[in-house]
């Protein structure tokens, strides 16, 4: 019997993939029946309980994050470049990714393989926080597209007032802003800018 005993850290100990950035292992923490938000613990790497969902804001579509990548300081240049805004730093967590499937995944802590179509870049405080934005692979109704531009636009709307949201409290002021939706390549160049960022971090 050869058993590997040790679970592999699910940002330091899965692979992002050989077909990377075409197709990506994605991390998935939690789904949109969570009523609580889940993420991962960094040093332990086993999911905790962030908090409960306050609020009637649902995650839209299965979310978590692509191993090995992390986004620090040059994922903070590409994003002070293309939205022209005063971006402090990366955000300092692995790079985000939601992917879009049909069926209904009914909890968190798996893994699936998904391809990048898109992206969403939100500015978090001065912090750049990308959002990616993939298609489960072999998805009978979303594993078509290859371009967010090929996305009904109400699903776009949709992830955008999410994210525009999801933060919000009552009464506080909205510190959130989307300065950019961009398609396949650039999510791309964003993916491969994250690894960069955490080669220099980890190695």
């Amino acid at each position: 019997m050869n058993a590997n005993v040790h679970k592999a850290h699910p940002w330091h100990g899965i692979p992002m993939g050989e077909n990377a950035p075409d197709l990506v292992t994605a991390f998935i923490e939690i789904v949109p029946t969570d009523t609580v938000k889940y993420e991962i613990d960094k040093q332990t790497g086993y999911l905790k309980i962030d908090r409960p969902q306050k609020y009637s804001n649902i995650v839209p579509a299965l979310y978590g994050f692509i191993p090995k990548t992390y986004c620090a300081d040059k994922i903070a240049e590409l994003a002070r470049e293309r939205s022209g805004r005063d971006v402090t730093e990366g955000d300092g967590d692995a790079l985000d990714i939601i992917v879009l499937c049909e069926k209904i995944i009914s909890h968190g802590d798996i893994m699936c393989q998904a391809k990048p179509i898109g992206g969403i870049r939100l500015i978090d405080g001065g912090e750049a926080d990308d959002k990616i934005i993939a298609v489960l692979k072999g998805d009978e109704v979303y594993g078509a597209y290859s371009d967010i531009s090929e996305l009904p636009q109400g699903i776009v709307e949709r992830l955008k007032h999410y994210f525009l949201t999801y933060k919000n409290l009552p009464g506080e002021k909205a510190h959130i802003e989307i300065t950019n939706v961009y398609g396949r390549e650039e999510a791309h160049e964003v993916i491969m800018t994250s690894v960069e960022d955490y080669k220099d971090s980890f190695y």
